[in-house]
């Protein structure tokens, strides 16, 4: 059995020497891939094309081979064919009815063929003998040159006849490797996916980098995605994942920032330090999931203030797209599912944001910040190989959730200071004490263990993360407040 996989469209009106190195490098990344479902499996490269081909002992494994092939950038389509010689239409006829003619039974038919080479024949003139051969020699219908319910396709290349069983798309864009290397500021949801998708097909090879702002829970999430991502669109290459510990930042955010410039000098720090561990990988640009107008710091006017902290190239794939776009091309690549239970960081970042954020104010916001929080948190980055991603995840211990706490029960209710103050927490029997989350991990010394403390925030996913925290850290006394 044999598969011809055809390029993308745009690589063939490549120069020949750019041609020639793409598709250099894309049968190198086809031939990753396929030599781990079996070293037997054959893969030739050729101007412009590129054959697989299946010993006979292995024709059991060719859906494995067509589902690995459908997910690699630069391939246009894939066509499973049987090979043939041939010395006239006669031959050209027979091997053809051999395949097709329990397809075309009853049905209406039309026989399209392409041809290379020097023939003293049209590719028309196979085309009337074969159909005609077909319509007398099977119980195919008829010939119908509009709307057939089956296309007979052969392909006739110098003295070589190849017959066009099936065709199976393929994933388009540019072999992975023969563009440059970005960075992705991945955080799991619908639209990082999705953005770190698009410049993997488009032959960017990418990296990941997580700001970790809630704990094990969410950079568990956000790793599961990611090693998804890549051992089904990318894992011709190495890549790395960088988690940077940013709760401390956003504490010092929440502490320095006026409440409406938060979301934009959140970014811009985010920035800050993925120019940084970009510069030190020598990789040439940033990829976020931003939309123009989806959320409130994505304006223009945010954008442009966001983006002149660094000179670092920050790309956005989806700068265009409505949410529907691009929710049905996660659920395509298979993040939907990922994205949908992917833990949310419930602290308030930014309470009546501005959408014109002005670049003199900004700066003058972040003259109170304390840079050496930054710093530390890009010196305490960690970078592992993607392929070894869960091997440093600790897993999240369970944690209780009660909805009708005990009397003694003390509830710790670790909203932002001004979210607790617009919507008061109140319960009659239970003592409520307000820690911030951002300063929870530092009151832990204050934890008496002979009572039993319930977080509580709005979503129920900050508490749990932290109360998940905790209680790795011994104290089995906390658990979650979800009234």
């Amino acid at each position: 059995m044999k598969f011809i996989v055809k390029l993308f469209p745009e690589i063939t009106i490549k120069s020949k020497p750019v041609r020639k190195q793409f598709v250099k490098q894309l049968r190198s990344n086809i031939r990753k891939i396929i030599k781990r479902i079996d070293e037997g499996i054959e893969v030739i490269g050729l101007w412009d094309k590129i054959e697989v081909g299946l010993p006979e002992a292995l024709i059991d494994r060719s859906d494995e081979v067509v589902e690995a092939l459908e997910r690699i950038p630069g391939i246009a389509n894939i066509l499973q064919v049987t090979e043939h010689t041939y010395s006239d239409f006669d031959d050209i006829l027979e091997h053809t009815r051999a395949v097709y003619a329990p397809m075309i039974a009853g049905k209406t038919f039309v026989v399209r063929v392409k041809r290379a080479g020097k023939h003293d024949f049209k590719s028309t003139d196979v085309e009337r003998y074969v159909g005609g051969g077909l319509l007398k020699l099977t119980e195919g219908k008829s010939v119908e040159l509009r709307n057939p319910e089956v296309t007979v396709k052969l392909e006739i290349r110098d003295e070589k006849l190849y017959i066009i069983e099936k065709r199976f798309e393929g994933l388009g864009g540019f072999p992975l490797g023969s563009l440059d290397s970005v960075l992705s500021l991945i955080s799991g949801g619908f639209d990082s996916t999705v953005s770190s998708f698009l410049t993997m097909r488009r032959g960017l090879r990418t990296h990941y980098c997580f700001f970790n702002l809630g704990g094990s829970a969410h950079e568990i999430g956000v790793k599961q995605v990611s090693l998804y991502l890549w051992e089904r669109y990318g894992s011709s290459h190495k890549v790395k994942f960088i988690t940077i510990p940013f709760e401390e930042v956003v504490a010092e955010i929440l502490k320095s920032v006026h409440h409406s410039q938060m979301g934009v000098v959140l970014k811009r720090m985010m920035l800050r330090a993925a120019s940084q561990v970009a510069e030190n990988m020598s990789v040439q640009a940033l990829v976020t999931g931003e939309s123009i107008a989806q959320v409130s710091s994505q304006t223009l006017t945010n954008l442009s203030v966001i983006d002149k902290v660094t000179d670092t190239l920050v790309l956005r794939p989806l700068v265009t797209m409505d949410k529907p776009e691009i929710i049905r091309i996660s659920a395509e690549i298979g993040t939907e599912d990922f994205a949908k239970t992917m833990p949310e960081y419930c602290g308030v970042i930014s309470d009546r944001p501005t959408t014109r954020a002005k670049l003199d104010k900004i700066v003058r916001e972040e003259e109170r910040f304390d840079f050496s929080v930054l710093d530390k948190a890009v010196e305490e980055l960690v970078a592992v190989n993607i392929d070894q991603v869960m091997d440093s995840v600790v897993t999240v211990d369970d944690v209780e959730i009660v909805s009708t706490p005990a009397v003694s029960d003390v509830i710790v209710d670790i909203r932002h200071p001004d979210e607790a103050e617009r919507k008061p927490l109140h319960l009659t029997n239970n003592e409520i004490v307000h820690i911030p989350f951002f300063e929870l991990m530092s009151k832990t010394q204050e934890i008496d263990l002979s009572k039993r403390y319930l977080l509580y925030c709005d979503k129920g996913t900050m508490s749990q993360l932290h109360a998940s925290h905790l209680k790795g850290q011994g104290f089995d006394n906390v658990l979650v407040y979800k009234g």
